[in-house]
């Protein structure tokens, strides 16, 4: 059983979004996990060889529990009832307590799709009359991470000890963060931008440094937010 399991459409997507976090969880005793959906094969940067050396260092960086892949279709991910099952039988083997999706509003396609099949997974993996192997399993809170468009939190976690472990695990993906800039997101500027963005939030809460989350459902008082 996990305590924490990030859900990411391509390796460094979990990093990206949720490395400060899953860094301060490790270090308070709880187990994490990223499994990631494709092997980035579609990239402009960099192989599948490639980032799967940097999917090994990144989650030594991260100390994490678990690393897996599905191996869906890079630009390929949707809603469809063979990858849906596929993840929902993961959910159930791992056994996660919190699960953190992609938030559905985001510029690419992939991000969007991974966010309304990780939502079907976590209601199939509940059911118990669904065509799965495994015990039916019912992850306690489903949080969204942001991508690559603005969002309003819903919750900030204090990640000002660890923005060090977050940047160190974003930057062992080096085919993607180094060298010459592709996108705003892709290159050097991206990892700038991201961790200006941790900075930002982090204002918000008196802190240097947070990440961002929203919840569908109300979230109480935590002491990651205070």
């Amino acid at each position: 059983m996990l305590d924490l399991l990030v859900v990411a459409p391509h390796p460094d997507d979990g990093e990206l979004g949720c490395g400060g976090t899953l860094a301060r969880a490790k270090a308070e005793g709880l187990s994490t996990g990223i499994l990631d959906l494709t092997r980035g094969e579609m990239g402009t940067k960099g192989t599948p060889e490639q980032r799967a050396l940097e999917v090994e260092e990144a989650s030594r960086i991260l100390g994490l529990d678990f690393r897996g892949n599905l191996g869906f279709p890079d630009g390929g991910l949707a809603d469809l009832p063979e990858q849906r099952l596929a993840l929902a039988e993961a959910i159930r083997k791992l056994r996660p307590r919190i699960l953190l999706a992609p938030l559905e509003a985001d510029r690419h396609p992939d991000h969007t799709a991974a966010s309304r099949l990780s939502v079907a997974a976590v209601h199939f993996a509940g059911l118990s009359k669904a065509p799965l192997e495994g015990e039916p399993h019912r992850v306690g809170r489903l949080f969204f991470y942001p991508g690559n468009l603005p969002a309003t939190p819903s919750l900030l976690v204090k990640i000002s000890a660890f923005i060090g472990h977050w940047e160190k695990a974003v930057r062992a993906y080096k085919s993607q963060f180094e060298g010459e800039d592709v996108t705003e997101t892709v290159g050097p500027k991206g990892v700038e931008a991201r961790k200006a963005l941790r900075r930002y939030w982090g204002n918000l809460v008196g802190v240097d440094y947070a990440e961002a989350f929203v919840s569908p459902l109300p979230v109480l008082a935590t002491p990651w937010a205070r």
